[in-house]
């Protein structure tokens, strides 16, 4: 059950999927920098409605 193509480690490179493109880059870390933000802005609405909620 080896389904590997690779059968030696020698010679082997690594393979970067979007190094070279700076386009991409910014696309993928302006995505992930506006999930953290939404994750941050969504956790602060939620507390303070459950806070407020409580009292």
């Amino acid at each position: 059950m080896n389904a590997s193509p690779i059968t030696s480690w020698e010679g082997a490179t690594a393979y970067f999927t979007f190094a070279n493109n700076p386009t991409m880059m910014s696309i993928i870390l302006t995505l992930s920098v506006l999930v953290t933000v939404g994750i941050i802005v969504a956790s602060v609405v939620h507390e303070n409605k459950t806070y407020i909620d409580y009292q």
